[in-house]
């Protein structure tokens, strides 16, 4: 195969011939011998400049992107020299949050930079030789919108500058391969697009009925050995299986003591999202593909990380899909959730069935924030009706609520700047065609909450409603749709 700048090697399996699929029992790669470094005085150059009147060398991420595209059962065994690049390192580093908390050793982004580029020389040298090891990460918890806690992993700074530059790679490689209804934590891809995606299935295809899933504990059920034959299937580099294993096998830090995990990748890191997204490409994404393929009627699917919307126009069809989904997931160590799998009557037909049965209006379901029901436009045409999820506005108003107790004193203008920031935040997600009167309601909440905590500054303090709507509307974002119609953006 290519070794990925330009030029031609062995077999892809190092004179074995391609692999087996995933599945098939294939033992996981050996960690092999590092490769050589750079000759001396040679830059670790990703692109290579030509003169102004010519066009450029491709990249190499084109490279790898073009190679993957080629064969797209073709394994690639020299990748770590382009992760421990000095340019690819410090494009990682500075891609990363400047303001992040640090992870166990305590370094912050703005340390590390005091002396970046020994920094980068070190950690590079030390990719090189084999020789960088992982740190164990810092459990936090953070509160889910139903009363839950939602565990994260706080990882150190070095290991999510080498987790950035690993993903740039491989999303070179696995760009190529993901299916199209997969959204979530893919490059150039938003939760709008998934949601725009949704919706236009639903209103152009003839689907009646939908299924609502969620895998049960997804990044906390990831089967590690699974997870690395997987990998094992695309990427035969065996220094960088070696170097993801090492992430896997780091444990966490829970209330200062060490745990082991055998399973799951924490929340939170940097090469997380990516890693899920290879394990449900293989365990969900490519068995559906293939499935739909084979039914009668018509079938929609959109996936956003470990949330998946699947329709459909026969109920027949429906149940037979959920009930061998089960048994799918199970063969790579997964299982629904019970509470938060549905399969209900949605779509165009939904009102008038359930009508002329006696069921009463069709359900409604939750996907990425939003409530979607069966609803009509003005002209009487079936369109799906996206509303604010109640529950995720409860809880973002208690929190400020919450927050605001801790600002009543604060000057006006710090606090006004840091409600607009809210709202704004809320706007541009939430602001989606037919949802105004939401996303005006959260405004209005909020004015309400800024209201009672400026009446409570003192004894003597009265803001009247008129008085306050000064204040808002000097302060506080107006309310607009941000968000084209579903067709609009997919240009149909």
């Amino acid at each position: 195969m290519a070794d990925l700048n330009g030029h031609e090697g062995g077999n892809a399996g190092n004179g074995q011939g391609k692999p087996k699929g995933p599945g098939k029992g294939d033992a996981p790669l050996a960690e092999g011998m590092e490769g050589r470094g750079w000759a001396k005085g040679n830059a670790g150059l990703q692109n290579t400049p030509r003169a102004q009147d010519r066009p450029g060398v491709p990249s190499a991420w084109d490279r790898i992107g073009q190679v993957a595209r080629t064969d797209k059962g073709r394994r690639f065994t020299t990748l770590l020299h382009h992760v421990y690049n000095i340019e690819t390192l410090r494009e990682a580093y500075f891609s990363l949050k400047r303001e992040a908390a640090p992870g166990v050793d305590g370094e912050t982004w703005q340390s590390y930079g005091e002396q970046l580029e020994g920094n980068l020389a070190d950690l590079s040298e030390r990719l090189r030789r084999g020789a960088y090891r992982a740190k164990p990460v810092r459990r936090v918890f953070i509160p889910k919108p139903d009363g839950r806690q939602r565990p994260l992993g706080v990882t150190t700074l070095e290991d999510k500058v080498v987790q950035r530059a690993l993903v740039r790679v491989l999303n070179c490689i696995y760009e190529v391969d993901f299916v199209g209804f997969s959204y979530g934590f893919r490059p150039g891809r938003k939760a709008h697009d998934a949601l725009d995606a949704l919706c236009l299935g639903i209103e152009r295809r003839k689907v009646n009925w939908v299924l609502d899933a969620d895998v049960r504990g997804f990044f906390d059920a990831i089967d590690h050995a699974l997870l690395v034959k997987l990998i094992e299937y695309r990427i035969a580099d065996r220094r960088v299986v070696r170097l993801i294993q090492k992430w896997l096998s780091a444990g966490v830090l829970v209330d200062g003591e060490w745990v082991r995990s055998e399973k799951g990748t924490p929340q939170g890191g940097g090469i997380s999202p990516l890693l899920a997204n290879i394990y449900l490409h293989y365990a969900f994404d490519l068995w559906v593909r293939d499935w739909r393929r084979q039914a009668t009627g018509d079938v929609i699917v959109v996936r956003y990380a470990d949330d998946f919307i699947v329709g459909f126009q026969h109920e027949q069809e429906a149940r037979r899909f959920l009930t061998e989904l089960r048994e799918r997931l199970a063969q790579y160590r997964l299982e629904l959730h019970p509470d938060k799998t549905r399969l209900i009557e949605f779509g165009a037909r939904a009102a008038s069935d359930r009508k002329r049965g006696g069921r009463g209006k069709p359900e409604t379901f939750n996907f990425l924030g939003f409530t979607h029901a069966c609803g009509k436009t003005r002209k009487g045409r079936f369109t799906v009706l996206r509303r604010t999820e109640r529950k995720r506005v409860r809880a973002k108003l208690q929190e400020i609520k919450a927050a605001l107790r801790h600002r009543w004193h604060h000057p006006m203008p710090e606090v006004g700047r840091w409600l607009a920031s809210v709202i704004r935040g809320h706007i541009n997600y939430f602001a989606v065609p037919r949802n105004y009167e939401p996303a005006a309601a959260f405004r209005h909440e909020v004015i309400k909450l800024w209201r009672r905590g400026l009446c409570r500054r003192s004894q003597k303090a009265h803001v009247t409603w008129s008085h306050m709507l000064r204040i808002a509307e000097a302060w506080l974002p107006r309310v607009r749709i941000m968000h084209p119609y579903p067709s609009q953006r997919l240009a149909l």
